[in-house]
């Protein structure tokens, strides 16, 4: 473990993002830390000692082992983030990344899924389903792609941040970022079905004990039949169950944004229903749709 004159402990708690996101740059700044201490040059313990040159010597030393031009990106965004808190903090008088670049890596464009692959997932369900769970995930699944939720936003719904007489949600994003979110009509349905006083949510809490009492997690839209909130791995499994293929529940996201750009629609609008900070996290779906169009012009322009 580094030095405790890093003060990682201290960047990760100051910094306001998701916990996966914290443990990324946690992970990332303890492996420099790491290394510089055993810098065979010069080891140092602090980061008012690091300089420029150790950064490029760190980001070759990454290379020469075989790390992947995405992952010196991630860990170079990592150190970014840490030495600019360091610096308001006045750990540094100087930020040592300033003019240092790593590799950037091919970049890849989100999967978006075929009609046929989404009329499986939201309109089919298995035979052996009963209809409390196929209520259930189908108002999951209807959120995730009508909504174009975030699936740690979909877990942290609470049934007070539903409007169902408005059709939005409130929806907490990246960063504590809050946004109303209209509701598509087959999600307002799926979530009417859900949330109604004699509907799948009040059947599926008393389904296996004949009553199970609303605890800590009372307040959440989706429950597991334990009555605990609905976490990120329930939904990556029972989308499992009713996709055609492997689909990861960011798919369904991608999917919106790009079947919405498809159609027309502003890009600073979609940007604004994916809660993105920055526009430019947002125009990686026109790259998509590009393609999309390129392939649809080479596979039925005669001359293409």
């Amino acid at each position: 473990m580094p030095d405790g004159s890093w003060e990682i402990e201290e960047f990760v708690a100051a910094v306001a993002l998701a916990p996966s996101t914290l443990a990324v740059y946690a992970r990332d700044v303890s492996s420099f830390a790491r290394w510089a201490e055993a810098d065979p040059q010069e080891p140092v313990r602090r980061p008012d000692l690091v300089d420029r040159d150790r950064i490029r010597r760190y980001l070759a030393s990454l290379s020469a082992s075989g790390r992947a031009p995405r992952t010196m990106a991630r860990t170079m965004a990592s150190l970014r983030r840490y030495f600019t808190w360091c610096q308001r903090r006045g750990l540094v008088s100087v930020d040592p990344t300033v003019g240092v670049s790593a590799p950037s890596g091919a970049a890849r464009l989100p999967r978006v899924l075929r009609a046929d692959e989404l009329h499986r997932l939201l309109d089919e369900s298995p035979d052996t389903e009963d209809p409390v769970l196929t209520a259930r995930d189908t108002a999951v699944l209807e959120l995730l792609y009508g909504s174009g939720l975030r699936v740690s936003e979909l877990c942290g719904l609470d049934v007070d941040q539903v409007d169902l007489a408005r059709s939005v949600i409130t929806v907490w994003g990246k960063g504590s970022k809050q946004r109303i979110v209209p509701l598509s009509g087959p999600a307002r349905d799926a979530l009417v079905d859900w949330l109604a006083p004699t509907g799948g949510r009040v059947s599926f809490l008393t389904d296996v004990a004949g009553s199970v009492p609303l605890d800590a997690d009372g307040p959440a839209v989706f429950h597991n039949r334990r009555g605990r909130r609905l976490g990120p791995r329930d939904v990556r499994r029972l989308i499992d169950r009713r996709s055609p293929v492997p689909t990861h529940p960011h798919a369904l996201r991608h999917t919106f944004a790009t079947h919405l750009l498809d159609g027309g629609a502003d890009l600073r609008v979609v940007q604004e229903l994916l809660g993105h900070a920055d526009l430019a996290t947002t125009q990686v779906y026109t790259h998509v749709s590009k393609d999309r169009l390129s392939r649809v012009f080479r596979e039925s322009h005669p001359r293409a």
